[in-house]
Formats: structure tokens, sequence, C-alpha cells
């Protein structure tokens, strides 16, 4: 019994750490998604500057919100859509056009992505069908968990935070009865040999 409680906490605390480290990698891969398009629907020097302008009053607003507020997420997100809406507005048509298609081009990789992802961990964890089927209903119930807890204006920062590990962890125990111990002892192994 003790084996098995400090191989679950090891699972735990790698998983968490794997997770944070996945954070940090995924804001710098989405800045640069963000560059490369800006640079791809070749904006002009004046629309560059409006750009620059929209943000940096962005940034200003942001910061004067009082964050301690109950309403401090609705109006975040309400800036947010303003400058989305103003961004919009210094785009012409055709600019319009190919962010719109550049977006859908990005969506489609990462779906490739993903399924190549789930296709070599069906070979290398040796899964069956309804395994990677009970996989994908998870990450679908995952990702629409997530989102509702993003869009929850209701919730502070922390307590956001404190549902997402709850959601990430409820998804390590449903884990457990997916996947066979064997595999879950491979799953580490794959995933300790990711970070390095």
């Amino acid at each position: 019994m003790k084996k098995i409680t400090l191989f679950l906490l090891a699972i735990a605390i790698t998983g968490s750490s794997v997770f944070a480290q996945q954070k940090r990698e995924s804001k710098k891969h989405h800045g640069k998604h963000k560059q490369d398009m800006m640079q791809q629907i070749d904006l002009s020097a004046d629309q560059k500057q409006q750009a620059k302008q929209y943000k940096e009053e962005y940034k200003k607003q942001i910061a004067e919100l009082d964050k301690t507020a109950a309403d401090y997420h609705s109006k975040k997100k309400a800036l947010h859509e303003e400058q989305k809406e103003k961004f919009n507005n210094i785009l012409t048509a055709e600019q319009q056009t190919k962010m719109a298609t550049l977006k859908a081009e990005r969506e489609s990789k990462a779906k490739e992505h993903h399924a190549k992802k789930m296709d070599k961990m069906k070979s290398k964890l040796d899964l069956t069908d309804a395994q990677v089927t009970e996989m994908k209903n998870q990450r679908e119930a995952m990702k629409a968990g997530m989102k509702s807890i993003k869009e929850n204006e209701s919730l502070s920062k922390e307590q956001k935070k404190e549902q997402m590990m709850a959601l990430k962890e409820s998804v390590k125990e449903q884990h457990k009865k997916i996947f066979t111990a064997e595999q879950l002892q491979k799953m580490e192994e794959m995933k300790k040999e990711k970070v390095k």
C-alpha cells in the first residue's frame, strides 16, 4: 500500500511540475504565433503605430483596474473585446480575411498535432481503441471545464487557479480508471524523457 501511495504521490508531483513548465512554454509559443501572424498580414507603418498605441492604452487601462473589485473580470474582458475590435478596425478587408485564414490553419495544425500525439501514445502505451475513445472524451470534457472556469466572471483569479488545479487532479484520478498500472508507469517515463 505504501508503494502505491508513494507512486501516486510521485505522479502528482511530476505532473504538477510538468504542467507549470508547459504553461510557461505555451505562453512563449502563443506570443510567437501572434507575432508571426502580424508579420504575415503585412501591416503598414501607420497600422503598426496605431496597433502599438492601442496596446499601450489597453495595458494602462488594465493596470488601472481595481483587481479586488467584484466586476474586475467582466471589466477586463470588456476591455479585451474593445481592444480586439479596435485592432480589427485598422485592418483592411483583405488583412482580416488573411488573419481568419491563418487562425483556421493554426487550429487545423493543432488538431493534426494532437492526433499524431494520440497515435504515438496509443502505440507506445499499447492502448485499446476503447481507451483512446475514453481519453478523447476526457480531453473534450476537460476543455469544456477549463473554458467554463475561465469564463466564470464571479470567480477571483485565485479561485480560478484552484478550480483549474482541482480539474487537473480529477483528470489524473480518471487516468487511473482508464490506464493499467503498467501504462501509467510508461506514461510517467515518457513525461520524464520529454522534460529532459
